[in-house]
């Protein structure tokens, strides 16, 4: 099992179980405005989730990416996929983009691997 993922998960759950909990109306919404902008419409959810990681990585949040990248994974996106995208990505966030898109890389290599 991978550390990464899993502590990346079990830290995301417990921080958003604490901040829906806190009831703020505002938080709530945008979290079921990023639910619901990520389900199936006229753009399928694999390209959605693409999309959604080439904005993460372009703005440079590591979080963001590692949640697109295993959505990505459990739609069934191939590695080869995963690597265009992030190609794009960094070639529209230019080069100070290369730390997030070699943690990208490892993220992905864990997903690949994890038994879970």
């Amino acid at each position: 099992m991978s550390n990464q993922i899993d502590e990346f998960n079990a830290y995301r759950s417990k921080m958003n179980e604490k901040l829906l909990a806190d009831n703020n109306k505002i938080v709530k919404r945008i979290f079921n405005l990023d639910t619901n902008a990520f389900a199936a419409g006229a753009l399928d959810v694999k390209t959605k989730e693409l999309l959604g990681l080439v904005a993460s990585t372009v703005l440079r949040c590591d979080d963001c990416v590692k949640y697109h990248l295993e959505s990505s994974h459990k739609e069934g996106v191939t590695k080869e996929e995963i690597m265009e995208t992030l190609g794009i990505a960094t070639l529209v966030g230019g080069t100070i983009v290369i730390p997030h898109l070699r943690r990208a890389y490892e993220y992905w290599e864990e997903l690949e691997n994890h038994q879970g």
